[in-house]
């Protein structure tokens, strides 16, 4: 609800992920409770899902509906998160701001007459308007940080190949510096623990190529960079 009224103000979600009622009735089935359990997540338009489009603002992935959820998505599920809307981007996600032909312009919920960043944008007009407690994003040159700050929230940009980029829909075009998913939340905590949930076994097993080094709280709560 929260984000359909987000939504109206400031137009940053970009579809609602079916299913996500019926994936909480089979949560509270299982035994085991991953460390998001219930949470709901919003995800970048980029980040695939199954039976959604990943546009990246561009008309000609309008018709490409994936066949499966990418590896994030996996992992976020299995730890019992719950992704439930695809958020906003501009064209091609190059652009510091956040608008395309197809959904149009993302508002920023603290001011209305502002951006909210790119090319996460989405994510941070949602969160910060109170429609979602956690995103997931992707930075390669700011694309995390710069909604985050233009927000008044808190991004991390992991370090590269921390996270498993399998099955989201890459840019147009080769880039020299590697593009990261990471997390978007009102406070470091949030970005922690989901850091914690999504460097797991099961993330190591659907993409060998990550290293398999979990996440080390001690680093954390020394205060040293994550």
């Amino acid at each position: 609800g929260e984000a359909l009224e987000v939504n109206r103000e400031v137009n940053c979600v970009t579809d609602f992920i079916h299913g996500c009622e019926d994936q909480l009735q089979k949560l509270k089935k299982q035994k085991e409770k991953g460390l998001l359990y219930g949470i709901p997540i919003s995800i970048k338009d980029q980040i695939n899902c199954k039976g959604h489009i990943s546009s990246g603002g561009m008309v000609k992935f309008l018709g490409q509906v994936k066949e499966e959820d990418s590896v994030i998505v996996q992992v976020l599920k299995h730890q019992g998160g719950i992704p439930f809307v695809k958020t906003n981007v501009p064209q091609t996600m190059i652009n510091y701001d956040c608008s395309n032909p197809i959904f149009g312009q993302t508002l920023n919920p603290l001011n209305p007459q502002k951006s909210p960043g790119g090319s996460s944008g989405g994510e941070g007009a949602l969160i910060a308007g109170g429609g979602s407690i956690l995103g997931i994003g992707s930075d390669v040159a700011g694309s995390i940080r710069l909604p985050s700050s233009f927000c008044g929230l808190c991004g991390l940009k992991p370090t590269g190949n921390r996270i498993s980029p399998a099955g989201c829909s890459d840019r147009p075009f080769v880039l020299t510096v590697t593009g990261m998913l990471g997390p978007m939340a009102r406070d470091v905590d949030s970005l922690a623990l989901c850091m914690k949930a999504l460097l797991c076994q099961e993330m190591f097993q659907l993409d060998p190529t990550v290293p398999p080094i979990p996440f080390n709280d001690q680093v954390r709560l020394r205060g040293s960079p994550m």
